[in-house]
């Protein structure tokens, strides 16, 4: 399998939807939702976000497997949270976009994380899903009839 080199990985991808969240919340907020329950709620998914990449993450490492995309891959994690989804790192990351469109509280930041979603799926999920299918044949087929992709 041709491997692409990939320049920006998905914690940047993050970093750059929180920055185009505050810049949409600045400049193009659309309608405001900014009651202290949009802020409780959205901290609350936040730290949701949150616990799904340190969960994900120390699976991970437990299995002694690289969680840069594309590196090292030397194990298939299916335990865990990992039951629930095959991308909770991804999730996570998507949780924290939520969280952070609802606290600052501009409708036009509810675009972004179904933007980045889009963005992950295309470029990290379908490439990282093909090459586990030529390293793990037979064990991630079955994984993939038994646990969803994103929830």
């Amino acid at each position: 399998m041709a491997r692409v080199k990939r320049i920006v990985f998905p914690p940047m991808w993050l970093i750059l939807g929180i920055i185009v969240q505050f810049a949409c919340n600045e400049y193009f907020p659309g309608v405001r939702f900014t009651s202290l329950l949009w802020q409780v709620l959205g901290g609350g998914v936040l730290v949701v976000g949150l616990v799904l990449l340190v969960l994900a993450g120390g699976l991970f490492k437990r299995a002694d497997t690289d969680m840069v995309p594309f590196r090292n891959v030397t194990a298939l994690v299916t335990t865990g949270i990992y039951r629930f989804t095959r991308n909770p790192m991804y999730l996570g990351m998507a949780l924290i976009l939520l969280g952070c469109a609802l606290t600052v509280g501009a409708a036009t930041a509810l675009l972004v994380p179904p933007l980045f979603m889009v963005i992950i799926q295309y470029r990290f999920i379908l490439p990282e899903e093909q090459m586990l299918r030529e390293l793990f044949p037979e064990d991630f087929p079955l994984y993939c009839a038994r646990v969803r992709r994103w929830i």
